[in-house]
């Protein structure tokens, strides 16, 4: 069987919480209404657009000239397709949305199929299948949404069979899909149904007035984020996760109680009962993710049978021996000024360690790009790595251009300006020497 190729999903954070997106994966998004959703769904197409990918917006809730505004320029691309089943569906065949057809088909830069009777799941499908055959390459959806069938197609039967028909076919096909689903509008039934055929299920929700992502389903890879809620800020359309922070790797707690309880042949649901506590409780321990409480922790012990000493034999008293950080340690960069909105950033190094000589970042600065002024606030000497797509920028009113693989040396001088003219993501690996 062959392995399916991973994908990005534009989020770097979001790919580290995944384990990564796979060509065949269908995306379920639950939304509450007026989410943040859309901020997914730009970055997925951003992504798959700089790459050149076929990609295809099926529209039920939006009008085509609602998608073209949403999207801005990333609509004008010439791989990019709108499928419209908003006009003749929920638009009604209303002259208002006919009227975005009539312009001059010559000078038309979007790509633009309407779907005759969309009130037909058939005729969706017929049309998704027949676009899709005419494509080459990895192909990539957005389905908005399945909420959008729901009120066209007269209840919640002919959208589970729709999912249950189009889910595989999709799969087989090698596309990958984002479905969004506006979740209190559907029945526990709907969601427990079309959750076992999807390949990856994430809720976004609003918790203790912040946006949270939880990842529900991630088939088939090792996601140790499971239904533990994700906080993010989102500024403009920059996301950047709050990331759970592990325990030091000098006290690997979590790997004592796990050699030990399947030493014992006990499962996480055996221990967790002998100790009072959910099954989930222990997954975390075990995971380095939460510390168990000084009672929990003698409870441990008496039920493998061990001293409370075992858990910290051999630790180190201090220091910091981790020399090897996963990108899901950093946190999102505090950029200066313009780059705040328009430029990715990530802060490789854990919070924790704060006296390094030397702070790595890195960033991400998408097609079509300018940011007026520097990323961060100039004071001794910086270093750019270009990993990445071509940049331009200016220095004393000297342009410059960079491509992957040149090395950027900043010693005195601020840049004034940088601009991504290219038709891909920019990443530079940026080091600040204090």
């Amino acid at each position: 069987m062959m392995k399916k190729k991973p994908v990005s999903s534009g989020i770097a954070q979001l790919d580290n919480l995944l384990g990564d997106l796979y060509i065949g994966d269908n995306v379920l998004w639950y939304e509450d209404a007026g989410s943040l959703t859309s901020v997914f769904c730009i970055h997925f197409i951003r992504e798959s657009l700089a790459l050149k990918k076929p990609t295809i917006y099926v529209s039920f809730d939006r009008s085509p000239k609602n998608v073209v505004t949403f999207l801005g320029p990333l609509a004008e691309s010439q791989n990019f397709t709108i499928l419209d089943c908003f006009t003749n569906g929920k638009g009604d065949r209303s002259e208002v949305f006919g009227k975005f057809y009539e312009k001059d088909g010559a000078q038309w830069p979007y790509q633009v199929i309407r779907v005759n009777d969309p009130t037909h799941p058939g005729q969706v499908a017929e049309a998704i299948y027949g676009l899709h055959a005419n494509l080459s390459g990895d192909t990539r959806f957005i389905i908005d949404s399945l909420t959008g069938m729901q009120d066209l197609w007269g209840g919640e039967e002919q959208v589970m069979k729709f999912y249950a028909r189009t889910c595989p076919r999709l799969y087989e096909l090698d596309t990958i899909a984002y479905w969004i689903v506006e979740k209190d509008a559907h029945s526990s039934r709907l969601r427990a149904n079309i959750n076992k055929i999807t390949q990856v299920a994430i809720d976004l929700a609003i918790k203790n007035d912040k946006p949270a992502l939880k990842i529900i389903k991630a088939e088939k890879r090792n996601s140790r984020f499971l239904n533990e809620p994700q906080s993010f800020t989102c500024t403009g359309t920059e996301i950047v996760f709050e990331l759970p922070k592990p325990l030091p790797e000098r006290l690997d707690l979590g790997g004592r109680i796990k050699a030990m309880r399947k030493k014992q042949g006990l499962s996480q649901k055996d221990l967790a009962e002998k100790i009072g506590v959910t099954p989930s409780s222990i997954s975390q321990v075990e995971k380095n993710l939460i510390y168990p409480s000084i009672p929990a922790l003698f409870r441990l012990a008496e039920s493998l049978a061990v001293d409370v000493g075992y858990f910290f034999e051999g630790t180190q008293a201090a220091g910091w021996s981790r020399c090897v950080f996963r990108l899901g340690d950093g946190v999102g960069a505090r950029l200066e000024g313009a780059a705040r909105g328009q430029v990715e950033g990530i802060r490789l190094l854990p919070p924790s360690i704060r006296d390094a000589e030397t702070e790595p970042y890195l960033l991400r600065i998408e097609p079509g790009r300018k940011v007026v002024g520097h990323f961060f606030r100039h004071k001794g000497d910086e270093l750019g790595y270009v990993l990445a797509g071509t940049l331009v920028f200016w220095v004393n009113g000297q342009r410059q251009e960079a491509v992957a693989g040149d090395l950027i040396y900043l010693k005195t001088d601020s840049p004034e300006q940088w601009e991504n003219a290219d038709e891909t993501t920019a990443e530079l690996l940026w080091l600040i020497v204090k």
